[in-house]
């Protein structure tokens, strides 16, 4: 088990202690990235009017906003690697099935390759037998 992190960040100019299992990289990237939302925010004007708890809820509102749509896209990414691993499974099998069915072609092949042999040695054979015949 890891051991417990505790590291100083700043939000919206305030310092705090960030307690948790995870780096002190980690907890600073949280930091920063509410730090990024506060500016992106505070840079519209419709936004500093609102008083500090209608700000607050609608930074709420836009974190969770983010954090389903990843997780939306992180579910559409899961789906399409499903199918992309049964279309992977599909395609070996489907390889498989070729290699098996070329190898039957192949001795098939190699079977009627020798029968053209053995059927050329005939005819000499028999060509040889009719010349002396013929004599």
């Amino acid at each position: 088990m890891s051991t417990k992190t505790d590291t100083e960040v700043i939000i919206a100019g305030k310092v705090f202690t960030l307690s948790g299992y995870e780096s002190e990289e980690y907890l600073q990237k949280v930091a920063s990235y509410i730090n990024n939302k506060v500016a992106e925010y505070n840079k519209v004007d419709s936004f500093k009017r609102q008083s500090l708890d209608t700000q607050n809820v609608l930074l709420q509102l836009n974190i969770a906003d983010d954090y389903f749509k990843a997780k939306e896209k992180i579910s559409d990414l899961e789906e399409t690697i499903q199918n992309k691993d049964k279309e992977m499974y599909d395609l070996k099998h489907e390889l498989i099935a070729s290699q098996i069915k070329l190898e039957s072609t192949e001795k098939s092949v190699r079977a009627l390759q020798n029968d053209a042999n053995e059927n050329a040695k005939k005819i000499v054979r028999l060509e040889t037998e009719l010349k002396e015949l013929k004599k």
